[in-house]
């Protein structure tokens, strides 16, 4: 009788018993069948792998082994001395593309700042600029990548540091790529390979003429070094577009040292340097305006109904304030010179200030328009308020004088009839800037659009949205009336020197006390051209000259447009 059961127990080579439970011993019936999982295969009874198979497996894990084994061999053995200097003398290292700055070039092309190839391959292009004076502080300067005593750049980019170059850096700055170069152990490159190309910066086309920025530092510089100003500048700007044909100031920097940052001393001369290089005389510096400001009063007292076009004003010189307090000692307030009898046309001409203490604080039987409608059309032409958003932006807006103003300037003291005497020849508490001033004589030769001042070309990447400001409530025949005047001047007035034959200038000169003793001035002159049919506005500040001569600006203007006028690529501008 066969017993299945009797499998299950061998005896060992030892005579023990062993226990062996072969699969198809197994009892499975249905009554424990559902205690499976089918689905993972419990219950069911696996073949086992054939011998086949494995053969085939273990002879393919032989040659697997043999092939390791043997470029082991040819690694560790035969090459083993090589390999292990390569991996000695060897190593791999990022490096860093420099994307290139994007050039700068003036409205024809002409290039102002470029680069040139770098020194070697692993480092960045030279910025280098024109080799002209006028563009240090227009175009600023740039500091380079700067690296750490093991030779890392922690500084790995090309920074704008002022002008242009700064304000419009995120547009010029081109972007770094990365390079992964394998060296030895004297730095000779065994290999590279870019891993992410640098990108070159955006081209800035400036609105700037290249030759009438010359044209105006130049003139600029003689005047301020024959006539013995600190320092002046100068501003031309379309009219219409509010385009800049040129800004420039003096003295400057150069924007090539301040770059290369390696001639320490003339860097120090210029921090050193009283005249304060850094200053843009045209954008930042500001300036008590003087008889500049004429031209907004009198619009004012024409359109407040102050005084007629036509209505005649004494100058004797001066004219006398008596002192409530103590009538033995009248008030003097005195003009340049006696003008006579003028009426606003005239008095623009001459540069009257008694005309303009008459109608701006009143004297005698003339009403005067008073200090807050000098504010109100000051403020009207975009003085005491900073240019919107952009490159010519100014922290100090400047100051229009007022009696809120002077609490405050002077610890309380109140307002009196002559600060607004002073105020209406634009001085006691006036304080503008070349760019305002230029805006602001803009907007008398457009007829009354107030528009901010561009300094990229327009239509051409980077440029600004122009938002002009239409003046309101100024009748267009008093526009008409004020630009007479300012035609007047000079043809038969104060700045009969730029009276040309073949073009037609309207402009203001002003002159500005500076210091409690008088010894020195500023000088101004604002204008237009052509008379008939305007395109450009100009302003030009000369500072701090000594009080006993009188060629200052409008000196520098007449040189400026003797040198357009011969200039066959700049005469068509005054056309």
């Amino acid at each position: 009788m066969n017993f299945p059961m009797l499998k299950l127990f061998r005896r060992n080579k030892r005579g023990r018993i062993r226990q062996e439970i072969a699969p198809e011993d197994i009892f499975l019936d249905s009554s424990n069948l559902p205690l499976f999982d089918q689905d993972q295969m419990e219950g069911r009874i696996e073949k086992a792998i054939s011998q086949k198979y494995i053969a085939v497996l273990g002879v393919f894990l032989i040659f697997v082994g043999i092939f390791f084994l043997g470029r082991a061999y040819y690694l560790q053995i035969q090459n083993g001395d090589f390999y292990r200097n390569k991996s000695e003398n060897n190593h791999l290292r990022n490096t860093t593309i420099f994307g290139d700055r994007g050039l700068i070039t003036d409205r024809n092309g002409t290039l102002l700042a470029w680069n040139t190839p770098p020194e070697n391959s692993e480092s960045y292009s030279i910025r280098k600029y024109i080799d002209a004076g006028g563009f240090g502080n227009l175009l600023g300067f740039v500091k380079y990548p700067a690296k750490d005593n093991n030779g890392f750049f922690y500084q790995s980019e090309l920074s704008g540091r002022d002008g242009i170059e700064s304000y419009f850096n995120t547009l010029l700055a081109g972007k770094n790529g990365l390079n992964i170069v394998e060296t030895d152990a004297v730095g000779k490159i065994e290999s590279q390979s870019a891993i992410r190309p640098p990108e070159e910066g955006k081209k800035l086309i400036l609105s700037i003429d290249a030759d009438v920025q010359k044209s105006l530092y130049k003139n600029i510089q003689q005047t301020v070094t024959t006539s013995g100003f600190v320092g002046g500048g100068g501003i031309i700007m379309d009219i219409q577009t509010g385009e800049v044909l040129a800004i420039t100031t003096y003295p400057e920097y150069s924007s090539s040292v301040m770059t290369d940052g390696k001639d320490s001393t003339l860097i120090s001369s210029y921090f050193q340097d009283k005249r304060n290089l850094f200053l843009d005389r045209a954008i930042s510096g500001l300036y008590a305006p003087g008889s500049i400001m004429k031209p907004y009063i009198a619009l004012g007292a024409l359109n407040e109904g102050v005084v007629s076009p036509d209505k005649k004003i004494e100058s004797k010189g001066f004219i006398t304030v008596p002192n409530p307090y103590d009538p033995t000692k009248p008030t003097i307030f005195k003009d340049w010179r006696v003008n006579g009898w003028t009426d606003v046309r005239e008095a623009l001409s001459v540069s009257s200030d008694v005309y303009f203490y008459a109608i701006g604080g009143g004297y005698e039987d003339q009403k005067g328009m008073g200090i807050s409608a000098i504010d109100k059309y000051a403020s009207l032409f975009g003085f005491g308020k900073g240019v919107s958003d952009s490159f010519f932006s100014i922290k100090n807006s400047g100051v229009i004088p007022t009696p809120e103003w002077k609490s405050k300037a002077f610890n309380g003291d109140i307002w009196r009839l002559g600060d607004t005497y002073t105020s209406s020849i634009g001085q006691f508490g006036f304080q503008v800037t070349a760019v305002q001033a230029v805006r602001a004589v803009s907007a008398i030769a457009n007829g009354g659009t107030l528009i901010d001042p561009q300094i990229v070309k327009k239509g051409e990447e980077g440029a600004e949205v122009v938002k002009p400001i239409v003046i309101q409530g100024i009748n267009p025949q008093n526009f008409s009336t004020v630009k007479e005047g300012m035609r007047l001047a000079v043809t038969n007035g104060t700045l009969t020197l730029l009276n040309y034959p073949d073009f037609e200038i309207a402009a203001k000169s002003g002159t500005a006390e500076v210091g409690s003793e008088k010894k020195y001035i500023n000088s101004w002159v604002t204008g237009f051209f052509p008379y008939e049919n305007p395109k450009y506005a100009f302003a030009f500040i000369m500072e701090k000259g000594p009080a006993q001569y009188r060629e200052g600006a409008s000196s520098a203007a007449q040189r400026f447009f003797n040198d357009m006028n011969m200039s066959t690529s700049t005469r068509a501008y005054l056309r």
